[in-house]
């Protein structure tokens, strides 16, 4: 009974990590059900995420320092919508009044929610790493990463080069976390890989709530592709070193 127990408790633990996505999944279907007054629907999504990121940090569920880098990864990802959305990679169709170059300014939420994910998780789960690699390597391998995003328009795509680099640069790091008084590890690389997947999973969520949709979903929505996932592996990896980073100048990495 013990193992059920303790994936129930692991369970519950990343359930909890997941309030800021939820809220927003939830507020995706409401608006896509029901039509709210006054404003368009993007809008509505931008106040209901902000007064969100305020009751979080009013309640104590995130920091100010994790707010420093959740609003990070929210302009980061804002960069990142407002050169794809250019680029034809996928549209907002909607109307707003919050909407800058066709991107609605609710978009850069839904990456912060990924940093407020992982915050929330290292916190509750008292997450350590073994072995984390030297940053004179990591950060150039994230900014690479971060960079092939938008290279990748006028140059070759290099996502298999990279994702072949993190398996070799984090081939002997390990994240270990507690759940109800027990440690366990597993190898970071693969943390990566299921984070992306479970994020995968929620943007099929999100595009069917009309969150934003691929030129393939134009006429009728239809799966994301499954390459996607390595999308969000990498893109998981800049995250989770500015998380990291938080950490480890907090002191509260396994380097304590």
């Amino acid at each position: 009974m013990r193992p059920a127990k303790q994936l129930v408790c692991f369970g519950w633990e990343q359930a909890m990590s997941c309030l800021f996505p939820v809220v927003i999944f939830v507020s995706l279907a409401l608006t896509k059900i029901v039509q709210l007054p006054f404003l368009p629907r993007y809008d509505w999504l931008l106040i209901i995420c902000l007064l969100m990121q305020i009751l979080m940090v009013r309640s104590g569920l995130e920091t100010r320092d994790e707010l420093k880098v959740i609003t990070l990864f929210h302009l980061i990802g804002l960069a990142l919508e407002l050169f794809k959305v250019h680029m034809g990679s996928w549209a907002y169709p909607e109307e707003g009044y919050s909407k800058i170059f066709g991107v609605p300014l609710y978009s850069g939420f839904m990456y912060a929610s990924v940093a407020s994910y992982l915050c929330q998780a290292w916190r509750r789960l008292k997450v350590e790493l073994i072995k984390w690699p030297p940053y004179g390597i990591v950060v150039p391998l994230a900014s690479a990463i971060y960079l092939n995003f938008f290279t990748h328009h006028y140059w070759l795509d290099v996502r298999w080069i990279l994702a072949v680099l993190v398996v070799i640069v984090f081939w002997r790091s390990w994240v270990a976390y507690e759940v109800n008084g027990t440690w366990y590890r597993m190898p970071l690389a693969l943390s990566f890989v299921l984070i992306g997947f479970f994020i995968w999973i929620a943007e099929n969520i999100a595009t069917f709530f009309s969150a934003w949709e691929y030129p393939n979903q134009a006429e009728a929505w239809s799966l994301v592709h499954l390459g996607k996932v390595s999308s969000w592996l990498l893109l998981v990896i800049v995250s989770f070193l500015i998380v990291a980073t938080l950490k480890r100048v907090k002191g509260r990495t396994c380097a304590e």
